[in-house]
């Protein structure tokens, strides 16, 4: 048998080396969560992989769309790049759609005047923010300007009613209390979707591996 030279050796890796990274850009991709704001859902130290194609399939290495996906539905959990730093990815859920008027009283989020059933929530933090009273036409000019994004005139318990924009969703953390998402910086445009986390395949906390979190699904 021949031995293959070292330019076919180099050139059997490099292009090794550029189709997992076009399967990285465009099939599946592993994630890190960092902080706990999708508690209980995801928790920090959980590895998950995520489908990339689902919300439309880019060229890789670009922001040229081959196709778009579908828009995600309420409930969906969705890793996108965060619009003021598009350095950084975040995962939410998505809990409003184009279209809906979206309201938080005490705590509860009212869809279209109706409560939303939402067992996965939680609330752990103890920063509270104070409630400010303007009307609807004041609330959605600040939502939409970014006003509320460094959190100190943000309601964080008493929020809107906003309209959700054309091509927007209205995306939130599970952990109500400690989550950073669309009630301060404003509507997430569908383009920054990136994909849909799918399953944990590892998972590591203060007190070590996490084996009943291992291949679990993300629902």
């Amino acid at each position: 048998m021949k031995k293959k030279s070292l330019r076919e050796k180099i050139e059997g890796w490099i292009w090794t080396i550029v189709i997992v990274l076009i399967l990285r850009e465009s099939v599946v991709q592993a994630y890190l969560i960092p902080s706990g704001s999708m508690e209980d859902t995801l928790l920090p130290g959980d590895f998950v992989l995520a489908t990339k194609f689902d919300y439309g399939l880019k060229i890789p290495f670009t922001d040229i769309k081959l196709f778009s996906g579908k828009l995600p539905k309420r409930g969906e959990i969705v890793i996108f790049t965060y619009p003021i730093d598009k350095n950084k990815d975040f995962v939410k859920r998505v809990i409003a759609l184009p279209g809906d008027t979206i309201e938080i009283r005490n705590k509860v989020v009212y869809i279209n005047n109706k409560p939303l059933f939402e067992p996965y929530v939680v609330y752990r933090d103890s920063y509270y923010y104070k409630s400010i009273d303007i009307d609807k036409e004041s609330f959605q000019k600040l939502w939409l300007s970014g006003a509320f994004a460094s959190g100190q005139k943000f309601v964080r318990d008493n929020f809107g009613p906003i309209v959700v924009p054309k091509n927007t969703v209205f995306v939130m953390g599970d952990n109500r209390d400690y989550s950073f998402d669309s009630r301060f910086w404003g509507p997430l445009d569908i383009k920054y979707l990136k994909g849909k986390p799918r399953i944990i395949y590892f998972s590591w906390g203060d007190k070590g591996l996490r084996l009943n979190r291992i291949f679990k699904i993300i629902g």
